[in-house]
């Protein structure tokens, strides 16, 4: 059974397209790597311009074999030049219940 994340992700200035390409690429890459399910991910935005991206792990292993992963590290990187990890709760909308966000198209 795969392990389903809930990742979050704020742009920098300037940086929103960046973002979106990045997380374009994020799965497919993870998915090419063995790390990720078939799983179609499910990418929102918030009202703060923040991506919230959710995609399944193919498991608990797949994730920290991930955190060592070369490629997924230098992946890792580009996300950190163009945005800043933070969570769920961070965000306006999670704060009520049946909380709303803008599609995005992958």
């Amino acid at each position: 059974m795969g392990n389903m994340v809930i990742a979050v992700y704020r742009p920098r200035e300037g940086r929103a397209s960046q973002l979106l390409e990045l997380v374009r690429e994020h799965v497919p890459a993870l998915r090419k790597l063995g790390f990720a399910t078939a799983r179609a991910p499910l990418v929102m935005r918030a009202k703060d311009g923040s991506l919230v991206e959710i995609f399944e792990w193919v498991s608990a292993e797949a994730v920290e074999k991930a955190h060592h992963n070369p490629e997924v590290q230098m992946l890792w990187q580009g996300f950190e030049e163009v945005a800043e990890w933070t969570s769920l709760g961070s965000l306006e909308e999670a704060k009520t219940p049946f909380s709303h966000f803008e599609l995005v198209e992958l």
